[in-house]
């Protein structure tokens, strides 16, 4: 379902999807399916950013390659037994 809305863009951003529009669909009618485009990629870039974030930040627990190998023994065990 698509929604009509009034976007106020920068005389700059605006010639960035009208190239954008010619380059991918070669008229400048389909600057809105550019823009969504973008705005999907930008939201999931942040997705990505995100998880990035949470894998280099701070860790709340650890554990050994002995306790992980365990681990993964039992686990792997426990679904055998079904």
């Amino acid at each position: 379902m698509s929604r009509r809305t009034a976007v106020i863009l920068d005389d700059d951003v605006y010639e960035i999807l009208v190239r954008e529009s010619l380059h991918r669909y070669g008229n400048t009618r389909s600057i809105s399916k550019v823009l969504n485009d973008l705005v999907r990629e930008a939201i999931k870039l942040r997705g990505l950013l995100r998880v990035l974030e949470l894998a280099r930040g701070k860790k709340y627990a650890s554990i050994s390659e002995e306790e992980f190998e365990e681990f993964r023994k039992s686990l792997s065990k426990s679904f055998e037994d079904r």
